[in-house]
């Protein structure tokens, strides 16, 4: 398996990215199954508070592997504070990932319930210089995970990056993402679990508090059926559908998830 083309397919998937990623194979690794019987609530986790610029959107793109949102990280424009980070972390990117039908698609199970998709929102800490330097610590970066799950009732937050589907649908595209605020992404509720993990694609690096939110968003079943339809080949190749960039839980190997609700 060649360094740069890893992927979600049997030759070159999850299975098999320890071989050119050994991290892969660390004892910090993420996603994971949450057990809520397992679960620690922990009292003295504060409320988490996001302060998004939504002139810091800049593009929107499909790197074969998923969605990408690029936001300018350059100062402290968009930031992520409280919970249980110290200090303020920025927004760098957000992605998703998703399945081939409604009934699959998150990388965090709950309690045995797997989502349609999970959106991540990256953030990292500035102390550590620039985001390269932030991959090398484990205060690094925080990552606000979201579950998209199918219902009657589509929110319309998730329209924006729907519409523009259009223009990114095969590999290497990419196009103008101006004036997006991604808070309208979160859920009502701020409840959250956390533990420390890593990067769910290679090289996996164990740099991550990870936050994520207990209430999903809701999504109509054409609207997940869009992001389907992205192409992880370039545009001079057969179309291949972009479905399935999840990678399956993880061994907690004994860490403790805490949880900021009873």
């Amino acid at each position: 398996m060649a360094q740069s083309v890893w992927g979600y397919d049997s030759d070159n998937g999850p299975e098999r990215w320890h071989e050119n990623y050994p991290l892969a194979k660390g004892d910090k690794q993420s996603p994971i199954e949450i057990n809520s019987k397992d679960v620690q609530h922990d009292s003295s986790l504060a409320a988490w508070h996001a302060s998004y610029d939504p002139g810091a959107a800049k593009t929107i793109l499909n790197n074969g592997r998923t969605c990408r949102v690029v936001f300018d990280d350059t100062f402290d424009r968009s930031v992520l504070r409280g919970g249980p980070l110290t200090g303020a972390y920025r927004l760098r990117q957000l992605h998703i990932h998703w399945g081939s039908s409604d009934d699959h698609g998150s990388e965090h199970v709950i309690d045995g319930v797997k989502y349609a998709a999970e959106l991540h929102m990256v953030h990292w800490n500035p102390k550590h210089g620039n985001f390269a330097g932030a991959l090398k610590q484990p205060d690094g970066v925080a990552v606000v995970g979201i579950f998209l799950k199918v219902g009657k009732n589509p929110k319309p937050e998730m329209k924006r990056i729907l519409e523009e589907i259009e223009n990114i649908k095969t590999k290497g595209k990419e196009a103008p993402f101006q004036h997006f605020d991604p808070s309208i992404l979160f859920p009502k509720s701020r409840d959250y679990w956390t533990y420390h993990g890593s990067f769910t694609t290679p090289p996996c690096e164990e740099c991550i508090t990870w936050i994520l939110l207990r209430e999903p968003i809701e999504v109509s079943s054409d609207q997940m059926a869009k992001l389907r339809s992205l192409s992880k080949n370039d545009e001079n190749e057969p179309a291949s559908p972009l479905v399935d960039n999840w990678r399956p839980p993880q061994p907690l190997k004994g860490r403790i998830v805490k949880a900021s609700f009873k």
